[in-house]
């Protein structure tokens, strides 16, 4: 019962990662969500598309000019929506995509570093191993020395 219940906030999760690491999709759901907007606004509030489109951006940007502004319940709520999903949403993860890519660990092994130092790992615990257990060698002990 309780994987019913939570499955639609994964697929909302996974969704939000998505967007998070791709910016294609993230610039392609935003563009959508201004074409949406202006459409249902110019559709509420009968104004031309291109008046439509440019009170979406204006509004998605949260800049707001005054110049356009919704009069219908359902052209106002269409921009509180807008306005919070451009506030909560895309902004933040535009914002978490660029810090992610300049926050570079430049001391981070690579996969081809890290694959060759598990094999040096290896070699040197076969090489132990044999050396214990050549006759006349002593058994380490597993602890550190004086114990």
């Amino acid at each position: 019962m309780l994987t019913l219940l939570l499955a639609p906030f994964r697929l909302v999760y996974r969704g939000l990662v998505h967007l998070a690491n791709s910016p294609r999709t993230l610039m392609g759901s935003y563009l959508g969500l201004i074409v949406i907007c202006g459409t249902l606004y110019s559709h509420f509030e009968r104004a031309s598309v291109g008046d439509s489109i440019w009170w979406a951006v204006v509004t998605a940007s949260t800049v707001g000019y005054g110049d356009i502004s919704p009069e219908s319940w359902q052209a106002r709520a269409m921009a509180a929506l807008l306005i919070s999903i451009m506030v909560l949403l895309v902004i933040p993860l535009i914002t978490a995509h660029f810090a992610s890519k300049l926050i570079v660990d430049a001391d981070a092994f690579r996969h081809e570093e890290q694959e060759e130092i598990k094999n040096n790992l290896r070699a040197v615990r076969a090489l132990l191993e044999a050396q214990i257990s050549r006759p006349g060698s002593a058994d380490p002990s597993p602890g550190p020395p004086g114990r």
